[in-house]
Parts: structure tokens; sequence; C-alpha cells
């Protein structure tokens, strides 16, 4: 039929597919992945063991402050030579990304406020973290005595308002919840009494018969010492 456009496409007139070295490779699909050869395998050589132990120094670090002994135990756990290790710990020490004094300063200064933590309890926890003890007796000792009796008395008054039972009952509860803290035997006995006393007619009386001093030496209340325990 005279001026019937020809059909093009695929269709009776489409044309024959193309056949051997002349074919087309196929064209890959939308969103497949190319199947990597062995030379680009060769081209992707395995990482550096110092950058993979600062990279894993960094991540740490991003998440909070972390002491020296810290860092080294997350990088043998993913088996990081002690020589890379120590050289890219001692280079973090030189540059002051890694400080245990100031580390140890910030802990005590935040788990005491926040938590109520007295000296000997902050002392285990800096130990258990690998701070030296010398660095950890310094921060422990910006923490005096009159502080931590204060931080005691204010944590008994807090309890005290919620607080039910008999008035023994209660005495060795919040006594037990201070020595728990790490306050020494002491502190934690006068901290009670004191608040106890403020609290009720009851209360008081029985706060007048406690000994303090006795009670103290009862419990075999040990030197106060700021240094780590073992």
């Amino acid at each position: 039929m005279a001026g019937r456009r020809a059909r093009t496409g695929r269709g009776w007139d489409a044309s024959p597919p193309r056949t051997g070295d002349d074919a087309a490779p196929p064209r890959p699909r939308r969103g497949s992945r190319r199947a990597e050869s062995p030379a680009d395998e060769q081209a992707s050589p395995p990482r550096d063991e110092s950058e993979l132990a600062r990279e894993i120094c960094l991540r740490q670090l991003a998440v909070r402050p972390r002491t020296r002994a810290e860092l080294a135990g997350a990088l043998a756990k993913r088996g990081i030579s002690e020589e890379v290790s120590a050289d890219v710990l001692d280079r973090y020490d030189e540059v002051g990304i890694i400080d245990d004094a100031a580390f140890a300063r910030a802990w005590v200064s935040s788990r005491h406020s926040g938590r109520g933590l007295a000296r000997r309890a902050l002392a285990n926890e800096l130990r258990r973290k690998g701070v030296d003890g010398e660095v950890a007796t310094e921060a422990l000792g910006e923490l005096d005595e009159e502080t931590e009796a204060e931080t005691a008395r204010a944590l008994v008054e807090r309890k005290l308002r919620t607080a039910r039972g008999e008035p023994d009952a209660v005495f060795r509860r919040l006594v037990g919840m201070l020595a728990r803290k790490g306050y020494p035997p002491g502190v934690a006995i006068r901290a009670v009494k004191d608040a106890l006393a403020a609290q009720s007619a009851e209360a008081a009386e029985f706060a007048e018969q406690i000994d303090a001093d006795a009670l103290a030496d009862a419990e075999g209340e040990p030197e106060r010492d700021s240094r780590p325990t073992d």
C-alpha cells in the first residue's frame, strides 16, 4: 500500500539478531552489581594496622572519654598488636587526646555530684578503669571530708522523705545505703542520726540513744585513706 509507513522495531520487519563476534554484549540490568574480578581484589590492599587502631580509638572516644588502659583493652580485643597499640596510644598521650589525670578529675566530680559516691567507691571505680594509683589519689584529694559529709546528709534527707517503718529499721536501711556508696561507718551513722533527730519526736528520741562513735568503732571503721583499694 502506497503511503503506508513501514513498521520498525519489533515485529515482522524487525532486524534479525546479531550473532558471532558482531554480537553486542548484553547490557547489565539497572541496579545489578558488577562481579569483582581478581584484578579488582588485588587493587584493594589490606588496611594498615596503625590506621585501624586509630579508627578504633576514635570510635571509642566518640562515646565518652576513656583511659589509656580502656583503649588498650579495646585494641587488644580487636587483635591489634601490643607494639602498634603502644605507638598509637603514646602519640595520643603526646597530643592530649588521652589524659588520665583529667579523666580522673572529671570522673570524681561527675560521679560524686550525680550519684553521691564517696571517695572509697570512686577509688575502686578508677582502679577498675586502669587509672594509676597516684593519679587517682590526686583526683580524689579534691573531694574533701566536709564536702563528702554534706553529700551524705543530703542523700539521707532526700531518702528520708519517702522512708517508711520504725526508726530503727529506717536507720539501718539508710546507713546501708550510704555504705554501698562508699561512705565510712562514722560518716554514714552521723548523717543518719542527725537527719532522724530533725524528722519527728519519735525519731529524735531514737536518735538520742545512738552513740555514733561507738557504732563506728564496732563496725571497725578504717583509717581515712583515699588511695584505691585492691
